[in-house]
């Protein structure tokens, strides 16, 4: 007997392999690309929940599916949450990951806080209707870029509790710990909660 597909709303083969790794009992994941979805989803919603929700419901709307989606921000306490909805476009519509921390870094010069936090919504579309899912990781911005791993904004975002950035930590400890690993989670429980 085939599982059932679910579809994640993006195209980064990395995202599905790794929940791929924890539905693959119950469901077959796939990306946009497995049900010819190649056009740019809009993300015009003035939050990161309405984001994820629009992506979700774009996708069920257009291509008859239930599908699942997410939206990620940092949200800086120095500069009152900024740069949360624009986190991928701060430095422009290019979004250029190095462009983005130095402008970040620069902004926050001199700055006595530098908390900050990653938040991860996910949506979920079912027949039940669309329900979100939030994982939130507390931390700060270091001073300067360190490590190789990870991407974004990974090289200057220190978790709280540690001392290394997420970019020094192998995925595995990231995962673990991190805002969309904890979003996974709980959409994770949910839907196995339903058999």
């Amino acid at each position: 007997m085939s599982k059932p597909r679910l579809v994640f709303a993006t195209r980064n083969p990395g995202k599905v392999r790794e929940i791929a790794q924890m539905l693959s009992d119950r469901y077959e994941i796939v990306g946009l690309n497995a049900i010819g979805c190649r056009e740019d989803i809009p993300e015009t919603a003035p939050t990161i929940p309405e984001n994820a929700i629009q992506k979700a419901e774009y996708v069920l709307e257009h291509y008859g599916t239930h599908c699942f989606a997410d939206d990620t921000g940092l949200e800086v306490a120095a500069l009152d949450g900024a740069p949360g909805v624009y986190t991928a476009r701060y430095a422009g519509e290019a979004k250029d990951a190095s462009a983005n921390m130095a402008k970040l870094l620069g902004a926050l010069e001199g700055a006595d806080d530098r908390s900050a936090r990653f938040r991860t919504v996910i949506a979920l579309t079912t027949p039940e209707g669309t329900r979100t899912f939030e994982g939130i990781c507390e931390g700060h911005i270091a001073t300067e870029r360190s490590g190789a791993e990870g991407f974004g904004y990974d090289p200057i975002f220190v978790p709280a509790g540690g001392d290394a950035t997420f970019a020094e930590m192998d995925a595995n400890a990231k995962n673990a710990i991190s805002h969309r690993g904890r979003a996974v989670r709980a959409m994770v429980a949910e839907l196995k909660a339903q058999g």
